[in-house]
């Protein structure tokens, strides 16, 4: 039984002692071949062209708190539609995806020529090869880090550069803040408002009714309906617009109904009070009240719409809507690949390892074939295999 003990504390030894001796036999080998193997990787970089980086780093759009929600009397709740439209966990990845975009990228492939440069047939390939080239990263501080690979130092850091330009010539094209949207949303209806008050301007000239007629009738009795019924009409879209991101139940819309109740009674018992006697002696006096009437309701529209639309321009101003570079991209002085060390040491140590494996493999399989038993296994699964190929 001791016997026994000893020969298995024995048996690990022994083969250690055999691997020690496979690597001893071979040593020459596993040295000279890993070196010349890491020699001749270190050589074949040089014919390999350098690759250099260029970094640039700049810092998105902040968005802050609107004024416009303590400040606006009338339409102010339009504000609350964009806010719920743009709410983001963090607002620069939504930079970073821009980045990223079809849009962007077809820019720089346009402005570049990046599809002769790369040899691309198609446009897709080139936008493939770029964003190989690129790598575009947010950090918790909210900096966007864009990095661009290029043979061409100079070039790489025009292509880095390109990207926070671009990204600025998109959000100008985009509503992407809250007051931005706002500020796109009274713009359209400004221009409007713009062309049916000078339809309206033009369909009152048209009655031809003098100024005479005009101090006839009371401005303040066909002025009164007209502003109130704009109102109706801002008090209206408003309801309209709170009903995307506030239910019928929220204090604030209740009030908002309540005041558009108010004004349409206000405005009822405006022209109920209308004096009748107003166009009396007047050619044409009913076809022009009505005419005035529009004209004014235009007039007040305008003016209601100019005053949301530039609050939205100030809040917009104040959200710094800009890209702020913080480190243009330089020129890189040195390389980024290959790196010539690191690629010889990798070989190096690749090919010693494969060489190791190969050393015991061969040696297991010589002793393998030395020993009658597996001798016999082994020719038996070399027929196996011959067989199954169809040679046996």
């Amino acid at each position: 039984m001791a016997l026994d003990d000893t020969l298995a504390q024995d048996e690990p030894g022994r083969d250690l002692i055999d691997l020690l001796q496979v690597v001893a036999d071979n040593l020459r080998l596993l040295v000279l071949a890993p070196v010349g193997v890491a020699v001749l990787a270190f050589a074949v970089t040089f014919a390999i062209a350098p690759t250099y980086t260029a970094i640039a780093t700049f810092l998105p759009p902040q968005q802050q708190q609107s004024m416009a929600s303590s400040v606006l009397q009338s339409l102010g709740s339009l504000g609350g539609l964009a806010g719920a439209a743009t709410g983001l966990k963090n607002p620069t990845d939504q930079f970073v995806s821009f980045l990223k975009s079809n849009a962007v990228e077809d820019e720089l492939v346009q402005r570049f020529g990046l599809m002769d440069r790369y040899e691309a047939k198609f446009k897709g390939d080139a936008r493939k090869q770029l964003e190989k080239n690129t790598r575009i990263a947010a950090g918790k501080d909210n900096i966007v880090t864009v990095e661009f690979d290029d043979h061409d130092p100079a070039f790489a850091a025009q292509v880095a550069n390109a990207y926070p330009e671009e990204l600025t010539r998109l959000l100008g094209r985009l509503a992407i803040t809250e007051a931005q949207q706002r500020r796109v949303f009274f713009g359209k209806q400004l221009a409007e408002t713009k062309d049916r008050l000078v339809a309206a301007e033009q369909a009152l000239a048209a009655t031809g009714v003098s100024v005479a007629t005009l101090n006839a009738n009371p401005a303040t009795a066909l002025e009164g309906p007209a502003r109130l019924r704009a109102q109706v009409t801002a008090q209206e879209v408003k309801l309209a617009s709170m009903r995307s991101f506030l239910t019928e139940a929220a204090p604030e819309f209740r009030q908002a109904q309540a005041e558009l109740a108010a004004l349409r009674k206000e405005l009822a018992r405006a022209e109920t009070a209308q004096p009748a006697s107003s166009t009396n002696g007047v050619a044409g006096g009913n076809d022009y009240i009505a005419k005035y009437r529009d004209f004014k309701y235009q007039e007040t529209l305008l003016e209601l719409f100019s005053r949301q639309y530039e609050l939205a321009r100030v809040d917009e101003s104040r959200e710094g809507a800009v890209v702020q570079s913080l480190d243009a991209a330089q020129p890189p002085e040195h390389k980024s690949k290959p790196r010539r060390a690191i690629v010889a040491a990798v070989a190096g140590a690749g090919s010693f390892l494969l060489l190791l494996i190969f050393i015991f493999a061969r040696r297991s399989w010589l002793d393998a074939r030395a020993d009658g038993q597996s001798a016999e296994r082994i020719e038996r699964l070399s027929a196996s295999w011959r067989r199954a190929l169809g040679r046996g």
